[in-house]
């Protein structure tokens, strides 16, 4: 394993970057990553460019799909069928926003890491936040992947390929577009082209905005955990050490466990800070844009064409993977800050001097105090929340389905 830190130090120039490097990545394609002192004049210039674009992109998109669905006249199930997509896009837009207001708090924890890192420096210590780095790299990639190509895949079906409609007794092929638009003409080239590829890029924006939340929950969540691990092994030498050792020591390493702590604590304070409206938001548009697929593959169901339903369905499961993800993130971090007070307890801590007992129940008092990660300060993020989520779909799903009569 250390010469597995030896090669990630010499391939990456250091372990920091290693673990953040496929965030900052994702961020800098749309402007999200904030920028240090040291940052040129030229790149600060470069990045409110690229902001304006992906704004002036993104809102194209939702204001003239929220045109299309409220002017134009169409039947229910065509309404409802545009709903979804519509949803996902302007979600993404208020994500986007939150991203670029909490600019700070994304450099506070970037930067926490970066201390951290340079901090400990035992290489058994290493090891541990190495290998959580990994496994927060790992998901961070795998999101990516699987969020890209998913909107890669629905933009090209329901896009780039004619489909079949019928105007009264005859059915024919035209150009359609992932989301509607208002007033604009896109059942031909280059109008389709041009608009088509504006979507493209709209969902590339709406999908990096989640793709960054995620990983950055993920790279931060699996920092944390890493911390805690090293926190209880430095515990349990504390407990285990020989009790001839000096007693200045004793002090040195209970203060240093205790402000190691408090440090995981403000960490996960500020990162919980940071996602709360991130979660809020993503939770509520991942309720109606898995209702509004979900409702789509029903309607398209006795069309059986297989390209279609195979998007929607692909759609699905990606969204629903990453609302179980975000949910499963703050479970963990909840049973983890936990399970401090509980392995502290666990130790042999009967056999220490009154004054270091005393010591190590101020840590166990401290993790009663239990750490949650919420969506807007409301709702707690968790496993129970996520089969909460699904069954809310489901009902929704059961009374379109009901009212529209499919």
């Amino acid at each position: 394993m250390t010469d597995d830190i030896s090669a990630v130090q010499k391939k990456f120039g250091s372990l920091n970057e290693y673990s953040i490097q496929l965030n900052r990545w994702f961020s800098k394609t749309i402007g999200v990553w904030p920028l240090s002192s040291s940052t040129s004049k030229f790149e600060k210039i470069m990045t409110k460019i690229l902001i304006f674009l992906c704004w002036n992109i993104a809102l194209f998109v939702i204001i003239s799909g929220l045109l299309h669905f409220t002017l134009v006249k169409e039947d229910i199930v065509s309404k409802l069928k545009t709903l979804g997509p519509i949803s996902y896009c302007f979600g993404g837009g208020l994500n986007y926003a939150v991203l670029l207001l909490r600019k700070n708090d994304i450099r506070y924890c970037i930067d926490h890491i970066e201390t951290d890192w340079n901090a400990i420096t035992r290489t058994k210590d290493r090891q541990v936040m190495l290998k959580n780095a990994k496994i927060g790299r790992i998901i961070s990639g795998c999101i990516a992947g699987f969020m890209q190509v998913d909107s890669i895949c629905f933009c090209t079906v329901l896009g780039v390929f004619k489909q079949t409609i019928k105007v009264g007794n005859e059915s024919i092929k035209v150009y359609v577009l992932p989301s509607p638009t208002y007033k604009i003409p896109v059942d031909t080239n280059p109008g389709h082209g041009i608009v088509l590829g504006l979507q493209f890029l709209s969902a590339y924006i709406v999908n990096a905005t989640i793709v960054i939340s995620f990983s950055l929950a993920t790279v931060f969540a699996c920092h944390a955990i890493g911390q805690l691990t090293i926190m209880v092994t430095w515990i349990e030498e504390f407990v285990n050490r020989p009790q001839e050792e000096n007693n200045n020591v004793c002090i040195d390493k209970i203060s240093m466990i205790i402000e190691h702590h408090l440090r995981i604590l403000s960490f996960l304070e500020r990162t919980e800070h940071l996602l709360s409206p991130i979660c809020f938001m993503e939770m509520f548009k991942n309720i109606l844009s898995i209702c509004m697929l979900s409702y789509c593959i029903l309607a398209e169901w006795s069309e059986h064409d297989i390209r279609i339903l195979s998007t929607y369905t692909f759609a699905v499961m990606n969204i629903t993977l990453s609302t179980f993800l975000i949910c499963y993130i703050g479970e963990v971090l909840t049973e983890r800050c936990k399970e401090v007070g509980n392995i502290v307890y666990m130790t042999n801590w009967y056999r220490l001097p009154d004054k270091d007992i005393l010591n190590l129940i101020m840590i166990i008092t401290r993790s009663e105090v239990e750490y949650k990660m919420t969506a807007g300060k409301i709702i707690d993020m968790s496993v129970i929340t996520f089969g909460n989520i699904i069954k809310t779909v489901f009902a929704y799903l059961n009374i379109l389905r009901q009212m529209t009569i499919l």
